[in-house]
């Protein structure tokens, strides 16, 4: 699908296009995700179990790990 925006940020997109260039990914793809994010985000919570798994990028695979070991040591 080809799309025009207008009425975008020009320093926001500049940033999210370098971004989604650090990530390898192409722009189209970027705006997928941030889009498909914002309306996850957008919905209320009816129950935990609705919680989706959120990608944080490289380096965080044992994110939770290292909070445990601060936290608890």
């Amino acid at each position: 699908m080809q799309l025009s925006v207008r009425d975008v940020d020009e320093k926001i997109f500049r940033e999210f296009k370098a971004e989604a260039a650090r990530e390898r990914l192409p722009i189209g793809k970027a705006l997928t995700l941030a889009m498909g994010f914002w309306l996850q985000e957008s919905k209320p919570l009816k129950n935990l179990l609705d919680l989706k798994a959120v990608n944080l990028g490289k380096g965080s695979e044992k994110l939770s790990e290292e909070i445990d070991k601060t936290l608890y040591g």
